[in-house]
């Protein structure tokens, strides 16, 4: 895939002409990554834009045992960096950020991308859709730390990511959700029982998407 049509493959600049996306490419430039290499450092400053055009980011922490601490996953065509001022060319990492697959990163010149875009009133809009879908993620993640228990938890990644759920191992799962393997067990247990869903050859079917949702919107089962 060449640089342009990476560019174009991103919803973020779906909007943009030909000459537009010309003018882009003229301070971007895009980089293929292995899996499990890593992306950046809570500690690196950035002066690029990041997107992610084809794989998987995982997006963790460390505590202060040095145990690792899932946040989230970033999936393709997505924005992957953390804004926290656009009044600034230096963009801080506060997470790690590393691949799951394969990947693809565009890269954009965020200084530039002001002076040709931003400050033309053109791609601001997609700015800030991109950055309040980051804040939704962000609340996502207070609830499935802070609110959610573990039965809200699993149905939480059931309904919004069941092919996720079912391509990884139940350890790497109940890892992901901070719950014990056990836990995570005697939940998907329940949920077959009461007849939401249902468990083949280890893959879950959702039989009872309503209810399913009601777990984790404050209705308990």
């Amino acid at each position: 895939m060449t640089l342009q049509e990476s560019i174009q493959s991103l919803d973020f600049f779906k909007n943009l002409d030909d000459k537009q996306i010309e003018i882009l490419s003229d301070f971007s430039f895009i980089s293929k990554y292995d899996k499990n290499s890593i992306l950046f450092y809570e500690t690196d400053i950035k002066n690029n834009l990041l997107f992610l055009v084809s794989g998987l980011v995982k997006i963790y922490k460390y505590d202060k045992f040095d145990n690792e601490i899932f946040l989230y996953h970033i999936y393709s065509n997505s924005l992957i960096s953390e804004l926290s001022s656009i009044n600034s060319s230096e963009i801080y990492c506060f997470s790690n950020a590393s691949f799951i697959e394969d990947s693809i990163v565009l890269s954009v010149d965020f200084l530039k991308l002001q002076e040709h875009f931003l400050d033309n009133n053109i791609l601001v809009k997609e700015l800030m859709n991109a950055l309040l879908k980051k804040t939704h993620q962000l609340q996502c993640l207070v609830n499935r730390e802070l609110v959610f228990d573990a039965t809200a938890k699993v149905a939480y990644m059931l309904v919004n990511d069941l092919e996720m759920f079912n391509s990884l191992k139940r350890q790497e799962v109940s890892f992901m959700l901070h719950i014990q393997p056990e836990t995570l067990s005697r939940v998907l247990k329940k949920l077959n029982r009461d007849d939401i869903i249902e468990i083949e050859n280890q893959e879950i079917i959702i039989k009872d998407k309503i209810a399913l949702n009601k777990i984790f919107t404050g209705v308990a089962i």
